[in-house]
């Protein structure tokens, strides 16, 4: 009789703990994914939405995601400058050369662009927070024709906020194994890639300042 309890007991605390391990994976990944956890579960359904995302997550480990040289950082901040100066006097096709622009740095990083929708989802693994501003830009940009300044200038800054994190951020190749991510070369605390005072940090601080132009002024 005691024995059996025992073994009762075993299989409750096991199966305790198996839940909880599911559990905690499930808003593991509810965190992770944020608003596009939210905008799938709605669509649906949780247990679909999880099952999605953890997908997603499969499928991204096996692309070979890498970090850009310095170089081409530097050309790719350059590029966009050059189209936030043209959008002052052709913002459908700044517009649209953005979007582009936004493609070619996540083909450069490894990410597979062939397919829009894709290329949609497995951004979301590092980028969830930017997708639907995306998402967005892109609809805006797909109705140049017909869409309002003001739609393209928000595009404008969606795009540039995903570019920039991609042209940052090192995605997997800087997680640690409980997912955080490990300081970016450049760093001295680990606080992000603006830290520091090496002249690397001070030439990439001066690019973000001088791409801060006239698309948050509304000068546009």
């Amino acid at each position: 009789m005691a024995v059996t309890i025992i073994v009762i007991v075993i299989v409750v605390v096991l199966l305790a703990a198996a839940a909880g391990i599911v559990l905690g994976r499930r808003r593991a990944l509810e965190r992770r994914f944020g608003p596009e956890y939210d905008r799938l579960a709605a669509e649906i359904g949780p247990r679909q939405a999880r099952s999605e995302l953890a997908e997603r997550q499969r499928r991204i480990e096996q692309l070979n995601i890498r970090p850009l040289s310095a170089e081409r950082r530097a050309a790719y901040e350059a590029q966009w400058t050059t189209l936030q100066e043209q959008f002052i006097d052709t913002p459908a096709r700044a517009a649209d050369a953005a979007d582009s622009l936004v493609t070619a740095v996540a083909a450069d990083r490894g990410y597979q662009v062939a397919d829009r929708e894709r290329l949609l989802s497995d951004l979301s693994v590092y980028h969830a927070d930017r997708i639907e501003d995306y998402r967005r830009a892109r609809q805006a940009t797909g109705q140049a024709g017909s869409a309002e300044t003001e739609d393209l200038r928000q595009a404008m800054l969606a795009y540039r906020t995903l570019l920039l994190e991609l042209l940052d951020a090192p995605d997997g190749a800087g997680e640690s194994a409980a997912g955080e991510s490990a300081p970016r070369p450049g760093d001295t605390d680990g606080t992000g890639p603006e830290t520091g005072t090496g002249p690397e940090v001070t030439a990439r601080t001066g690019a973000r300042a001088e791409a801060d132009g006239p698309l948050d002024d509304r000068s546009a």
